[in-house]
């Protein structure tokens, strides 16, 4: 019953926030899951720089973890900003070291520390509750891009927290995210496979297996519609899923089309979401929504270097 969202615009040029789009077509389908709310939102990067979203310990002072984690830092980059918010610290960083370092050295600083997502072009808000609450916490309306995917979240199994919530960012992987709806049912068997190479868990959400997925073959250098087509071989069960990386935005229809998606294209951009009412909200002179096909890919790029 999770709701998942898209949006991405193909001629670079934005109507309004980008973030306003994504609440709004939140809000649309806030009854299919009221748990939490979560965001990931692409834009222009800061040359050198990368981004990130750290979650802290609900344990421990604020302050005290924000001074950890930027002393843990020092060696290996210099941090330009830090501004804890609502559970989360976002850090402005200049940098040339690798992803897993960076991880690494801010998850052992301190107790119940989580690297949330990292990044050039991406940063992820998530919290417990609805859309309108992951408003009021993280003024999502008021964040720019030019793409980026959202998920509100009915749990199923897992537990209910921001580590369990959605979008997932692809641990080790810069500016890669999705969001998923449905059962990855060889979840448990995949897990164990990747953990026996070393590849580490944050959740019993099988939803995180698909960022784990993603990171290990954009890794070996494969495309990613190529990657998303063999994920319909690689993943049992019913579901769908958006991908988002730096300039692409992708959707994934599993085999047997048990789980709802529709996907609007208008003049400049295309929206993707789990119900029609969330385009309508947002785009009511849309003139055409469909609903992609079992085992169908769809991928959009922007054709940019930055």
């Amino acid at each position: 019953m999770c709701g998942i969202v898209g949006y991405f615009e193909t001629n670079g040029v934005s109507r309004e926030p980008l973030g306003q789009i994504l609440l709004q077509m939140l809000e649309a389908l806030g009854s299919r899951g009221p748990d939490s709310a979560g965001a990931a939102v692409f834009n222009r990067p800061e040359e050198g720089r990368l981004l990130a979203r750290v979650k802290l310990s609900e344990a421990r002072p604020v302050d005290e973890q924000v001074q950890q984690v930027t002393r843990a830092l020092s060696s290996s980059a210099a941090v330009e900003a830090a501004e804890a918010h609502g559970g989360l610290l976002r850090l402005v960083l200049k940098t040339g070291a690798r992803p897993e370092t960076l991880t690494t050295l801010i998850e052992e600083s301190a107790a119940g520390v989580e690297v949330m997502s990292l990044g050039h072009h991406m940063e992820i808000v998530k919290h417990v509750g609805t859309p309108a609450e992951l408003e009021r916490e993280y003024h999502l309306s008021s964040l720019t891009g030019r793409h980026g995917i959202g998920h509100t979240r009915l749990s199923t199994e897992s537990r209910v927290d921001v580590s369990h919530s959605q979008p997932f960012w692809a641990h080790g992987h810069l500016d890669v995210a999705t969001v998923h709806n449905g059962h990855i049912t060889n979840y448990h068997r995949m897990r164990k496979s990747y953990e026996a190479r070393g590849a580490k868990f944050y959740t019993d959400n099988d939803s995180e297996l698909l960022g784990v997925y993603l990171a290990d073959h954009l890794r070996q250098g494969n495309n990613l519609r190529k990657i998303l087509e063999r994920s319909l071989q690689d993943l049992d069960g019913s579901y769908c899923y958006l991908v988002a990386t730096a300039h692409e935005l992708a959707y994934v229809k599993d085999p047997f089309s048990l789980k709802p998606l529709v996907v609007g294209e208008g003049k400049g951009f295309v929206a993707i979401a789990t119900e029609e009412v969330a385009l309508r909200k947002v785009f009511p002179d849309l003139v055409q929504a469909r609903e992609p096909e079992a085992r169908s890919v769809g991928v959009w790029s922007h054709n940019s270097n930055d």
